[in-house]
């Protein structure tokens, strides 16, 4: 009976407050991509702020009230990237974003992605904090994203700010997905001595 209700509780605690802010994150892609096809960019600007400030929330709500868990460890990264990733994408579809900065993010992520189950697998360490170079490029897309729809959906003007942004998400994303070959090469190779 002990056992059933200690089970319960881990249940609950996945359905902390910040997981369902990130679940809510992740169900705002659908409307993201929407938005954006329809060229409802000022719109779609707006959804992408209040996704951002979803993200800030429940990683403060996590932190600060410690309410951290093993699933909130998986679903906010997750909706971080499903939800760049798709508007990247959906942004280069509209040729709004340079193809070549689409396919980079579009790569890098899914490299990221592999590399983590990877790392799951055959690694003896199985936890990771990002690299630094990554938080700076995740930074970045963030950036670009959002001058881009702010650019188009209302009538800012900043000069060529967008085209700086993209060769830096350009540079940083190749920066970043090095370094984590670099990281993971090490690691495997710890891990192999190991064993």
């Amino acid at each position: 009976m002990a056992q059933s209700r200690r089970d319960f509780g881990d249940y609950r605690a996945g359905l902390s407050l910040p997981n369902l802010i990130s679940l809510g994150r992740l169900l705002l892609v659908p409307l993201a991509i929407w938005l954006i096809l329809r060229s409802r960019y000022g719109v779609a600007f707006w959804v992408f702020v209040v996704a951002g400030i979803s993200d800030a929330l429940d990683g403060f709500i996590a932190k600060h009230f410690d309410r951290r868990t093993q699933l909130g460890a998986l679903l906010d990264p997750i909706a971080d990237k499903v939800l760049l990733v798709s508007v990247y994408v959906t942004l280069g579809w509209a040729n709004q974003l340079w193809t070549s900065v689409v396919i980079l993010v579009v790569f890098r992520d899914a490299m990221i992605v592999g590399g983590f189950l990877l790392m799951q697998a055959f690694a003896a360490q199985k936890h990771y904090d990002p690299l630094y170079i990554s938080k700076i490029n995740t930074g970045l897309q963030i950036t670009l994203v959002a001058f881009v729809l702010a650019r188009l959906g209302l009538g800012a003007d900043w000069g060529h700010i967008d085209v700086i942004l993209s060769y830096a998400v350009i540079a940083t994303t190749v920066l970043s997905g090095l370094s984590y070959i670099v990281r993971w090469t090490r690691i495997l190779a710890t891990s192999e001595q190991i064993w």
